[in-house]
């Protein structure tokens, strides 16, 4: 995927101009990003972005601190970065500098972040209000206190540390949850990536090879479109598909095995989350295609219900039915559907919710419920639909011919205007489509 299809600086601008406007008059915002991460030693994870600061900013290094001041003549928009360092961009890679913070970032004004402790606390002075996620980052919450609490000593001299302090995320995390045309179009890109992956993922499944040789196929694909892991991906034959955070990916395909494949990628900072489940050899036994079948019909109900209007519990009410009656059907239930719904019978083998918020994080920000119902769906939100049933070795009371058969099917679902937007349909899901594609990689 080519770079210019990722969010231009128009993108930033309109986000900080929205949260300018929510945060009103007298107050100042500071996003810290996120700090460095060692995995051992000497050895750094690869760096990530906070989602917040990047949401804001664009802006992709570490040590760095934006600050957002509304009606502020001189500059609304500040950001303080790593200043130019020939050396250490030779040993660690460019960085922008506070020239390029200004002239590539869209930043009002610039600093290097070695200032801040001298400048920070003259923007803060006699401020109402200061918008902060506190306790996201302790590090830099000590730096924070730091700085009101010498403000505060210094009050006799006409200098006034802020009166309150807002969580920033509650104001900015409620922004997130709408997705802009930008961020959809970042959201499909993603989609698109990963459902090319899980395909040829499908292709190259075979008796004989293992968890990890699927695994590898997966980040192959990524990689070559420019996009990384959203998550560690879950990929688990037989018995392994019925864990639902597997993650040792190590065990080998066995003949006659069911394999539960759950990868999502990230493309500029947007994740995607696609699960799909098929037969190892290409072909589903019978009692596999009934279990199969019951979980592709609870989630096509569900996704039915993704609508504008439909509340958040919507969708996992559609699958918990389905599955119910489903189960119910082939005798793994008993009883009467409504009172197996209402005492949810199904939590045995579907013991999961059926999606979550999508979007810069796998599980994504925004609120469930607003008070006490369950948030209504509108245009731009984006989530995942997923359920699944899950019938480990030696469940009492159940057949045989079911046992280590875990399924799971997984989209990724946009709500419009007119209904919904299925952003991960590239990958086959009914039985047909998933043997036909299986058998013509043979």
């Amino acid at each position: 995927m080519a770079l210019a299809e990722r969010p231009g600086r128009d993108e930033f601008a309109r986000r900080r101009r929205q949260l300018l406007r929510s945060m009103g008059k007298d107050c100042i915002a500071v996003i810290p990003s996120a700090p460095v991460k060692h995995r051992n030693n000497d050895v750094e994870y690869e760096y990530r972005q906070d989602s917040d600061f990047y949401y804001l900013t664009g802006f992709g290094e570490p040590e760095s601190v934006a600050v957002l001041i509304p009606g502020r003549e001189q500059a609304e928009y500040i950001l303080f970065v790593r200043d130019r360092d020939p050396l250490r961009e030779t040993w660690d890679g460019r960085r922008a500098g506070p020239e390029g913070a200004v002239a590539r970032f869209g930043a009002d004004d610039a600093f290097p972040v070695s200032d801040i402790d001298d400048i920070l606390p003259g923007l803060l002075e006699n401020r109402a209000k200061v918008f902060y996620a506190m306790g996201s980052y302790p590090d830099f919450d000590h730096r924070m206190v730091g700085w009101l609490q010498g403000l505060r000593t210094q009050a006799r001299n006409g200098r006034h540390a802020p009166l309150e302090m807002v969580a920033l995320d509650h104001v900015l995390h409620d922004m997130r949850l709408y997705k802009s045309r930008v961020e959809l179009q970042m959201m499909r890109i993603s989609g698109r990536i990963a459902a090319q992956a899980h395909v040829r993922a499908m292709q190259t499944c075979r008796p004989g090879g293992y968890e990890y040789g699927i695994v590898a196929e997966l980040l192959h694909e990524f990689r070559r479109n420019n996009a990384g892991t959203s998550y560690e991906p879950i990929v688990g034959g037989g018995a392994n598909s019925c864990i639902l955070h597997y993650r040792e990916n190590d065990a080998p395909l066995v003949d006659g095995d069911l394999l539960l494949v759950d990868a999502g990628c990230e493309y500029a900072c947007y994740a995607s989350d696609i699960t799909r489940t098929y037969p190892v050899n290409g072909k589903f036994t019978p009692a596999q295609r009934e279990i199969y079948d019951i979980v592709l019909e609870a989630q096509l109900a569900a996704i039915a219900q993704v609508q504008p209007g439909n509340h958040w519990n919507a969708p996992h009410e559609a699958a918990v039915e389905v599955i119910t009656r489903g189960l119910l059907r082939i005798g793994l239930l008993k009883g009467r559907l409504p009172a197996l719904i209402k005492e949810g019978a199904c939590k045995r083998f579907f013991m999961h919710r059926t999606g979550h918020w999508l979007g810069m994080d796998v599980h994504d920000v925004g609120d469930y419920k607003v008070g006490d119902e369950w948030r209504v769906l509108e245009p731009g939100m984006v989530m995942t639909v997923e359920p699944g049933i899950y019938i480990p070795a030696g469940s009492r009371g159940v057949p045989r011919r079911y046992w280590n058969i875990g399924v799971r099917i997984e989209d990724d679902v946009a709500v419009t205007a007119k209904g919904h937007e299925v952003l991960t349909d590239g990958v086959p899901k009914t039985v047909a489509a998933i043997e036909a594609l299986m058998a013509q990689a043979g």
